[in-house]
């Protein structure tokens, strides 16, 4: 048994969907997450200046310390996923192979992907997704504009909706059997999403995915804990707004939330 925290971290609140998931799944794992709202969006920013966001994030949770980390965020784990698996001592995992391979077991020939911008410029997910079957044929689109629509807090709204439905109207035209959620704001979006795809296409969470594989790496490493879980919150940028997420999106399920300032940062 290891009852040290599990360290999860996201450019922003979106993150919040792989906690909501290890509640569930991990009842007994306390959480130390870290929202890079100070820094946000990663999907607009070269790779380079997210792989050192994120590696400062890893030793600050290192330091807690955590057993493990999960970067929940697709941008982040393209772009900085070897790199802190190789600096720090703890394992890391990322959320792109676990969705990946969700939606390459689910059997499909025609995938599509939304993801930011910078995900998809990078093709991690198209990569990942056609060494696991490169027969696939993959349908991948920047939708950057539902990140802002999750952060402030809009869905469930009608401008959520129809900003789905804009940034949606690609597989319109090119229908896919099943749709990778490729950001962890996403989730958030699940009834707009469903509503614009339709009751075909399956819709695969890489947040439930990548928890799936962190609990199969503690079992394994015999690292479960067997005690009452915590959840310690913290923001780079405003806390107001850390808040409310966890308020709405963890039904107020959290110990704490606190601000967090990164080496570096005025």
């Amino acid at each position: 048994m290891d009852n040290r925290p599990i360290g999860i971290m996201d450019s922003g609140l979106g993150g919040l969907s792989v906690v909501r998931v290890v509640q569930r799944e991990l009842p007994n794992e306390s959480i130390v997450f870290v929202g890079d709202e100070g820094h946000f969006p990663y999907g607009t920013k070269s790779q380079s200046v997210v792989r050192q966001l994120v590696l400062k994030i890893g030793q600050f949770l290192q330091s807690q310390p955590v057993k493990l980390m999960i970067i929940a965020c697709n941008t982040a784990t393209a772009a900085a996923l070897p790199t802190v698996q190789q600096q720090l001592t703890i394992p890391v995992i990322g959320v792109i192979n676990p969705g990946a391979k969700a939606a390459i077991d689910s059997d499909v020939q025609r995938i599509g992907v939304i993801a930011t911008e910078s995900t998809t410029k990078d093709g991690a997910y198209v990569r990942e997704l056609q060494k696991l079957n490169p027969s696939v044929k993959v349908i991948s689109k920047a939708t950057q504009p539902l990140v802002a629509i999750v952060e402030h807090g809009k869905t469930g709204t009608p401008e959520a909706q129809e900003t789905v439905n804009e940034q949606l109207t690609i597989f319109d035209e090119q229908p896919v059997d099943a749709l990778i959620l490729g950001c962890t704001h996403f989730p958030f979006l699940t009834n707009e999403i469903k509503q614009k795809m339709g009751p075909n296409v399956k819709l695969i969470d890489p947040a439930l995915e990548t928890v799936n594989q962190a609990k199969k790496l503690l079992t394994k490493n015999q690292l479960l804990s067997d005690q009452p879980a915590s959840y310690q919150l913290y923001s780079t940028g405003d806390r107001k707004d850390l808040i409310s997420g966890a308020d709405k999106w963890l039904a107020g399920h959290y110990d704490s939330c606190n601000s967090l300032q990164l080496e570096g940062d005025n």
